[in-house]
């Protein structure tokens, strides 16, 4: 007898007609044609279950901000900065844990199962790390939240960051961050990576630093990055997220700089709706869109995940938790459109990603979490197609969210329809 059972789905690597039983919290089969009893019995109807999404890059501490105190006017990186820079004063404790906890029960529903945020320390009351810390033990029951020390002023531009940095990995923050872009040189940005990354190494943890996000083709601090994890023996725990201004270098500088992050075994992390929001702000025409070269990056074999970073705060205005958005938006900026690049797409939000966290028993394997979601999509390119319906979110086995099918009634003359965008998929082959 299995706590639960979900029959006849489809997996992400185009198997179909698959059972997948779950007790006690973990995957025990994952087979056609299981026939034992479970408590509770989920039909697929031959739609996709996916483990989870994971969103590797985000800003929980300014999420939901959208407005307060003020609108950023230009859009553009800097006057984000700015406007954050005054929200964080006048914000509580207690502002920030009601959004963030608002915000994981939206990404909860659309199907998100792990997330990085980055957590501001250069504040020196580490008022959003006190909540994130709180946030994170609510919601661990349903939600693995991660957290990045990220000293967003600087961590040797703001007087007291790395004083601050320190204390949040005292409290219990989980990763190591940095900003060499934003130090006042590039000589103090690579020194900052140099100090931080001997910190993690120190410690035992995991680096994920906001590289380059910029459109000068100069700023080259994930070439330190690299470096840095290669000789402090760090590799496959380090991340450079944005890496923006790999879109302006040179092809023959960035010959020589992806094959030192493929040695120093470095992960990418680009965030495809925000960097093309973001970047090029300076151009006229051409106009640069600022995401990372993330067709080179992986084909070189470096894991790359999609971050979404931000939804509704100081630099971005839209967003909804929708790991299948980010996806979709990665794609179509990266020039990503044959049936292999696409469903590489969908891996870059969900198997990438929890590669990149080093996420514990992630998959759909027995032995794994019995943690996954049941798509209105028959497979992992039309669930980009469509930014799938989320129909179920389970968790250890539970299902802890459900969301009824998209179907449009049609009342035609003489001619009633139902309209499921599933059914539009193309033949196969």
């Amino acid at each position: 007898m299995f706590d639960l059972i979900v029959k006849n789905a489809t997996l992400p690597d185009g198997r179909g007609g698959i059972d997948i039983a779950c007790a006690d919290g973990l995957i025990r089969a994952v087979e056609p044609g299981i026939t034992a009893k479970g408590f509770e019995v989920i039909d697929a109807a031959g739609q996709l279950v996916s483990p989870p999404f994971v969103d590797p890059h985000f800003h929980m501490d300014a999420t939901l901000s959208l407005g307060s105190p003020r609108m950023n006017v230009s859009g553009t990186l800097l006057e984000g900065i700015a406007l954050w820079g005054e929200l964080k004063p006048i914000q509580s404790v207690e502002d920030i844990v009601t959004r963030a906890l608002r915000y994981c029960d939206l990404a909860v529903s659309m199907g998100l199962g792990a997330i990085r945020s980055h957590v501001d320390v250069c504040d020196d009351e580490l008022k959003g790390v006190a909540a994130l810390l709180e946030v994170r033990k609510q919601v661990a029951p349903y939600l693995d939240l991660q957290l990045v020390a990220f000293p967003q002023d600087g961590v040797l531009r703001a007087p007291t960051a790395m004083e601050n940095l320190i204390r949040a990995l005292d409290m219990g923050v989980d990763v190591v961050g940095g900003i060499p872009h934003f130090e006042r040189t590039m000589a103090d940005g690579a020194d900052s990576v140099r100090q931080l990354c001997r910190l993690a190494a120190d410690r035992g943890l995991m680096v994920d630093m906001h590289c380059d996000e910029s459109d000068d083709p100069h700023s080259r601090h994930i070439e330190t990055l690299a470096c840095e994890t290669q000789r402090l023996g760090l590799t496959g725990r380090v991340a450079g997220s944005h890496l923006t201004s790999m879109h302006s270098m040179d092809n023959y500088y960035a010959s020589k700089l992806i094959p030192l992050m493929v040695e120093a075994g470095v992960h990418a992390i680009p965030n495809p709706l925000i960097n093309i929001m973001l970047q090029g702000r300076h151009d006229t025409y051409p106009k640069r869109r600022g995401m990372t070269r993330v067709r080179e990056l992986r084909d070189s074999g470096i894991t790359v995940g999609f971050g979404s970073d931000c939804v509704m705060d100081p630099w971005y205005s839209l967003g909804r938790a929708d790991m299948l958005n980010v996806a979709a938006m990665g794609l179509h900026v990266g020039q990503l459109s044959s049936r292999v690049d696409m469903k590489w797409c969908f891996d870059a939000v969900t198997v990438n990603s929890a590669a990149i966290m080093g996420l514990d028993g992630y998959g759909l394997a027995p032995g794994c979490a019995a943690n996954m979601v049941l798509l209105q999509a028959r497979d992992a390119i039309e669930a980009i197609r469509l930014q799938a319906t989320r129909l179920a979110v389970i968790r250890a086995g539970r299902v802890i969210s459900r969301t009824a099918p998209q179907v449009a009634e049609l009342t035609l003359p003489g001619r009633p329809v139902l309209v499921n965008p599933a059914d539009y998929a193309p033949k196969a082959g």
